[in-house]
């Protein structure tokens, strides 16, 4: 660990603990201390489109929970776990809806001009998480196999198909202005 880390961690704990003792001050500093961290770690584990509510449900959480933190030096792993849990919370969320049926969908698709809905397929795969686009890009635009793909990512054939069947879900979602669902009756 460089000098500058030591100090920055070393700093962050004096944060913390100044947190625990309910300082105002210390809490808003500490939750723009940790802001980018938490991003930076909710991008890998949500989706993109819940990246932001992710991190500020999880700093609603370390506001509300700090004081009862044991170790102030097991914050980051605690910020973590809390982001974590945010993220599978807003999963689980997700799919709580019946998704639409494909008349619907394929009606509210082929209403848009073909320029438009290029745009719209190219931001909707931007916005997927990397392991996601990888394996659209690859059986879609490259047209490999499962199994090709399997075997150039390294990995079974039925994650891939897994992953791919997410991904085409996520896409469509963005497609349909994230309107894929409708709530049950």
């Amino acid at each position: 660990m460089t000098a500058a880390a030591a100090a920055a961690s070393i700093e962050r704990t004096a944060l913390v603990r100044a947190a625990q003792t309910g300082d105002p001050a210390a809490i808003e500093g500490l939750l723009a201390a940790c802001q980018t961290d938490a991003r930076r770690y909710a991008w890998r584990h949500c989706q993109a489109s819940d990246v932001d509510d992710a991190v500020q449900e999880s700093l609603l959480v370390i506001v509300r929970k700090v004081r009862g933190l044991k170790a102030a030096a097991a914050f980051s792993a605690w910020l973590f776990t809390v982001i974590r849990r945010e993220c599978l919370k807003l999963q689980r969320a997700m799919f709580r809806h019946e998704p639409l049926d494909d008349e619907t969908a394929e009606r509210q698709l082929a209403s848009r001009s073909d320029g438009a809905l290029r745009l719209d397929l190219t931001h909707a795969l931007e916005s997927l998480p990397a392991h996601y686009r990888e394996v659209v890009l690859l059986r879609d635009f490259e047209e490999l196999t499962i199994a090709e793909i399997a075997e150039r990512l390294g990995e079974p054939p039925g994650a891939v198909k897994s992953r791919l069947h997410r991904a085409r879900a996520l896409v469509r979602e963005y497609l349909l202005g994230g309107d894929a669902t409708i709530p049950p009756p």
